[in-house]
């Protein structure tokens, strides 16, 4: 089949080799401009535009591209803007969505359904439409949550939906015949900085699946702290200290309390949470944790 694929993240290329490897015609990929990432002042290209030209494939970065091109379908993961009804009313596409549709529709859907608690989620290979996320389902496959991290569940899904994706295109029966969506919708609203920052106030479970979100966050003694590991402890309570017991760092919350395991102090390298404790000498009279 003759394809155009739109896709910008990490999370896309799994769904952009399956293609590939399966012999679709990928006649172009559509992914977002170069830009700087880190603190050089070179511009990058985004991963699938890497990927595209290690296959050899045409890239373009607007959806004008394809204005003049022969498309069958096109092929949407994680491609970072909206697709206008008149280039959808011209090419059919097909979009791979990281959750349980209707359940978090939107731009964040792997990390909100960690944060909610979700016991389950899924990756689902749905018809495009105009409105966010709504249309029918072709395909649909699902998997626990427990204590995956952000990164670990998207590369998971990643992976589930390039299979889905072949599978549905191999399909004339799946392909021509998708299901409405069944239940009720819930959005999954854009992440800010504030998504990330540990409060004593949180209770100590959302604190832990803020952690494993990837780029947690709190302030010790006015110091930024960067959590990048940590456990929850039920059993250990206390009104908002920060504490050492047994060689264990904690943030305690009323109801429990989150141990940390890596952190990464402010202007400093990754280090085991005892180590920066340690180096810390910190005078907790003088403040806790925010």
């Amino acid at each position: 089949m003759r394809l155009a694929f739109l896709g910008t993240p990490e999370a896309a290329l799994p769904s952009l080799r399956a293609l590939v490897g399966a012999g679709h015609d990928v006649a172009i990929v559509i992914t977002r401009p170069d830009r700087r990432r880190g603190r050089g002042s070179e511009l990058s290209p985004s991963p699938v535009k890497a990927e595209a030209l290690s296959l050899g494939l045409r890239v373009g970065h607007r959806l004008a591209d394809l204005d003049a091109m022969d498309i069958e379908r096109g092929i949407v993961v994680a491609y970072g803007a909206m697709i206008p009804a008149v280039v959808l009313d011209r090419i059919p596409m097909l979009n791979v969505h990281f959750s349980l549709l209707p359940r978090w529709r939107g731009a964040a859907p792997v990390e909100r359904a960690i944060l909610a608690g979700d016991e389950e989620t899924g990756v689902g290979i749905m018809s495009l439409e105009v409105t966010l996320d709504t249309g029918p389902l072709h395909a649909e496959r699902r998997t626990r949550v427990d204590l995956k991290t952000a990164a670990q569940l998207t590369e998971e899904l990643a992976r589930l939906g390039a299979e889905a994706l072949v599978e549905v295109l191999a399909s004339r029966e799946l392909l021509e015949h998708p299901m409405p969506q069944v239940g009720e919708a819930t959005y999954a609203e854009k992440l800010t900085k504030e998504t990330f920052h540990l409060e004593p106030r949180m209770p100590s479970v959302l604190l832990e699946r803020t952690v494993r979100l990837g780029r947690a966050f709190t302030f010790v003694n006015g110091r930024r702290l960067k959590v990048l590991e940590g456990h929850l402890n039920p059993t250990r309570a206390g009104p908002g200290a920060l504490t050492e017991v047994e060689g264990e760092i904690a943030l305690a919350a009323n109801d429990g309390a989150l141990v940390l395991e890596m952190v990464q102090p402010e202007g400093s390298r990754p280090m085991p949470a005892k180590a920066w404790w340690d180096g810390a000498r910190l005078d907790l009279a003088q403040g806790g944790w925010a």
